[in-house]
């Protein structure tokens, strides 16, 4: 099975200029790669739901 990929690193508010002009600005790249995170967590959680239902014994 897959291994879930890291989390992405929040950034800090430092780390953004607010000056509104950065194309992309770091807050979309961030949320980008949260979103394809959450999507492979949500992918691996399945994949582990299924692999332990497939395990267990027939009642």
């Amino acid at each position: 099975m897959k291994s879930l990929p890291e989390e992405p690193e929040k950034p800090l508010r430092d780390d953004c200029c607010g000056g509104g002009s950065c194309c992309p600005c770091i807050w979309d790249v961030y949320y980008e790669k949260l979103a394809k995170w959450k999507e492979a967590k949500r992918e691996f959680d399945e994949l582990a739901n299924n692999d332990s239902s497939d395990t267990r014994s027939p009642d």
